[in-house]
Order: structure tokens, then sequence, then C-alpha cells
């Protein structure tokens, strides 16, 4: 028995086994992070992961405010140039330290093609190491919120990306791969030391990250996807995970009954809403052909008006939504209330609408949704169906799972969607990554083809104003333009809800993108 358990302490010191009292968090949400590659897709839940591992030059605080991270310090030397001191002493997870060459890589490999943060950073001109410790980036022209953007640009090792192949991005939308879409090499306070996709996905705390140890007692986390709600909720309840991200709303008062759990709330920095194509010169799932019924502006506020956003609220959402009448959400610059105030319920004037479109009897069309992506989005989906039909417009639901969703919806394939729900948080909490992604001609993601002249123009002069005032008269402008054109159909901006067993602290934050590096098991 002695020698027996000689082997044990001896073992234990070795660090072969881990010592028995580490804190363990298991979390789990809906889908899985698409990649672990940090500049392929710009998708909420594959942010969550990649900001346990990867870090930027900047970053948000718990309160959203920008603070340093990986950059000690920034300065402008004149309007087009930006000078980044680089922390010293910092290492990735594979033990090489961190220089303004890995950071130059980063930047450039984010703005290049396949990459989906191009959008975002669209505006940096250059990026180069001056030495180790300095780091020049040079914009087209000012760039009043650039490190607004760089929050989302972590920072890769330039030598472990280019000795596995990584020197550029792979293409997730054309169903490429990398090693990179399954390792990962950070610089930040957790490492991942297994990864099956869609199943699980283990970090570690990293003991040489840089960043104050004693914010956080976690030494492990397991990522366990569980798309289904009622699964999900129920390995809570039952002490399987200790924390999810994602709470269905039909479960909050289930939830609150458990002395063993709590919830966690607050409003999102996230809209939902209804994509139509109204560029093409005929939609691919209607009756109509040789021509678009979305085309016309009149069919697309019928369907505006034929939503009944507060029955939403209130049967699906259980209360726990904002019926929206702008696709950003409060807290953006460039929202306004007045902006956000819905056209009347008034299905009756839709069907007059419809008519004097030409189409008196409606049209049919499918709705591509996810299924496991935001809140209630199927029901959300389904519901909005009932409401089309009463003004003779017959949707059929195409309903998946994100990953494919969001394929179909950004590249069309195997078919182009000719209306679609999508979710849309600002990282930047700026509306100019709106209309980049969403709303310029060119936008990555304006797959309802909206094209404005005065819209491109006035993206281009807000990405370069620096005067606060005349920056927001060129925002104001686009948004009413954007407003009176209806090339989207606002829905509502979420609510997080997020729930954990009582003894775990997560903070909730407004874009529902957890911080590990602060939680604690009690």
């Amino acid at each position: 028995m002695k020698k027996s358990l000689s082997v044990v302490l001896s073992l234990l010191f070795m660090g072969i086994f881990s010592p028995v009292f580490a804190n363990t968090l298991k979390w789990s949400m809906p889908g899985d992070s698409l990649t672990l590659d940090p500049h392929a897709q710009n998708e909420g839940p594959t942010h969550m992961v990649s900001r346990q591992v990867y870090e930027g030059l900047v970053t948000h605080d718990i309160g959203m405010n920008i603070q340093p991270q990986l950059a000690t310090s920034w300065e402008n030397t004149d309007p087009e140039t930006w000078i980044f001191k680089i922390r010293e002493g910092v290492v990735f997870h594979d033990g090489s330290a961190l220089t303004a060459s890995d950071a130059a890589f980063s930047i450039i490999r984010a703005k290049t093609d396949p990459s989906d943060m191009v959008d975002l950073i669209k505006s940096i001109k250059s990026a180069k190491a001056i030495d180790d410790l300095t780091l020049e980036i040079k914009t087209e022209g000012p760039n009043p919120i650039l490190l607004n953007q760089l929050v989302q640009i972590f920072i890769m090792s330039e030598s472990w990306s280019k000795a596995n192949g990584c020197d550029v991005s792979y293409n997730w939308d054309a169903g490429e791969t990398s090693y990179c879409a399954s390792a990962a090499n950070g610089t930040g306070p957790f490492k991942i030391t297994l990864r099956e996709q869609d199943v699980r996905t283990i970090f570690k705390r990293n003991k040489s990250w840089w960043g104050d140890q004693s914010q956080h007692n976690i030494d492990k986390i397991e990522l366990l996807p569980i798309k289904n709600d009622a699964t999900r909720i129920a390995a809570l309840l039952s002490g399987e995970i200790d924390y999810t991200n994602v709470v269905p709303v039909q479960d909050l008062e289930r939830i609150a009954a458990s002395s063993a759990h709590k919830i966690n709330q607050v409003a999102q920095n996230r809209t939902i809403f209804f994509g139509m194509d109204q560029g093409s010169a005929e939609l691919f799932s209607s009756n109509v052909k040789g021509k678009n019924p979305f085309a016309d502006k009149r069919v697309r506020l019928a369907m505006y008006h034929a939503l009944d956003m507060d029955a939403i609220k209130d049967k699906v959402m259980r209360g726990q939504s904002f019926p929206a009448g702008i696709i950003t959400a409060p807290g953006v610059n460039g929202y306004t209330k007045a902006h956000d105030t819905r056209l009347p319920y008034d299905p009756e004037l839709s069907k007059k609408l419809l008519a004097e479109a030409g189409y008196p009897d409606g049209f049919e069309v499918t709705l591509d949704c996810p299924n496991d992506r935001y809140v209630n989005d199927e029901a959300i989906c389904v519901a909005a169906i009932g409401m089309f039909a009463k003004i003779g417009v017959k949707v059929s639901l195409d309903a998946k799972t994100k990953s494919i969703h969001f394929k179909e919806v950004k590249e069309g394939d195997p078919n182009p969607s000719d209306m679609y729900m999508l979710g849309w948080g600002v990282p930047t909490y700026d509306s100019h990554y709106v209309y980049s992604y969403l709303l310029a001609s060119d936008g990555s993601w304006n797959k309802v083809n909206f094209s404005d002249a005065r819209v491109d123009e006035l993206t281009a002069a807000m990405g370069v104003e620096t005067d606060i005032a005349k920056r927001n008269e060129l925002i104001a402008e686009a948004w009413d333009i954007v407003q009176d054109n209806v090339p989207y159909l606002p829905l509502h901006h979420q609510v997080v809800n997020q729930a954990s067993k009582s003894n775990v602290d997560v903070h909730a934050r407004i874009n529902n993108e957890p911080l590990f590096y602060f939680a604690n098991v009690n």
C-alpha cells in the first residue's frame, strides 16, 4: 500500500496525473465554432472560441471599453500612420516569442482573400514591423475607428502558420480546410489540447500567459455543443454541464426555480432580420418568372407590414426581445430611437401594396432559416410564415444547421437564397461595420443585392471622416436612405440569457461572448 501511494504521489509531482482539485468548467452552446482559423469566419461562436486562445493588439474589457492587449500603447504620427508598441515578454503556446512581425503577418493575412475579415479592415494599406516590438500600420486616409476594428483581428505566429501551410486563411465557404482549422497556437489565457469538431473542445489554462492569472481560477474548459435546447437545459439541470450562454426563453422560469442554478441577463448587441434578394432578375424559388417581386419596394413594405413583432415577442420569445425598426442595436454609434420605431402591423395595407405591385394573389418563395444559431430562430421563421400567409404570400421553410445555412446564404451554394434570416452583432459599435458588410454594394454579406450610389459614397466617407459631428451626419443620412428603401425586414434585438450552476461566475456581456479569464468556480 505504501509503495502504491508513493508511486501515485510521484506521478502527481511529475504532472502525469492532474490534481483532483483542478477547476473544470463545462460549457455548452447550440453550435460549435465553425473553425479554429481566427480569420476564416466572421461569426459569433467562432470568435467566442478564438478569443479564449488568441488575442488582438487591443480588446474590449468586461464593460466593452477598448483596452491594450498585445499592444501596450499606440499613437498617430500622421493621420494615416499608426505606431503600436508590442508587449514585451509575450510567448505563443508553442513557446515562441511574440514580435511585431507576427502582428504584421496576421493583419495582412486577415485582409487577404479568402479571409472573412477583409471588409472589416479594408482601409489598412500596409502593416510592417519597424523592429521586434514596434508595428507600423498605414491606412487609406484617416480611420477614426481603427482600434474598434482591430479588436476582432487575432494575432497568429508567423513561423507556426507558415510551417503548417497556413500562410493565408483557407476558404471555409468553398468547403476547404487546413491545419489551422483544427489546431490553434495563440498567446491567450487558454490553450486548446483537444479538438473534435461539433463534439468536444478542451482548453487548459496557459500557465505562461502574460496576463493576471489571479483574475480567474479555471484550469480546464470543456466545450460540449448541444444543439437541442431541451437536451442542453436538461444537461445543465442534471449537472452534466456547468454553464451555457444560450438559454431558450421557455426554460427561464424552470432554471430560476432551481436553487442550484442562476440566470444572467443583458440586452444583446445583436439584431435579427430577414434579407430579401431585390437585385436578381428572377427569384430562384418563386413561382413568379421573368421578374423579381422583391425588386418592388411596395412588396418589401408589404412583407414588413405583415409582421406582428409584438405577437412574436409575446408568444415565441416570452417577452425576451425588443421589436426592431432598424438592423442595428442600441449602443451602436448611429443608432437612433426614431429609426428604431417599427412601421405598424397592418396586413390590410400589405394586401393593398401587393395588389398595387401586381401581385393581388401573392406569390411563392422559400425562406432559409438556421435552426441552431439565434434564440428560437426556427420558431420565429415558422411564426412569420403564418403571418405572410395571411396576406397571400406562400412561404416555404428551409431550416438547416448554421454551418450549412451561412454557406448557402453567402455563397448561394447549391442554390441562391431568395429570402433568409440573419442576425448581426456590431463588434466595432459603429454603423460603419453594418454598412461595410451588409449595405455597401461590394459588402461581402450584402446578399440582398442592395445598391445605392449615395450609400456607397457615405460608407466610404464615414470610414475616413474624423470630425465626430460631421461623421455622425454622414451616418444619419445613410440610415435615412436605407430605412426608406427597406432592403431588410428588421425583426428584433435579442436578449442575452445565460445560465450556470450557482457556484459558477461568468460575466454576461452584451455581445454574449464569455471571457473565461474573468470567470470563477467557487
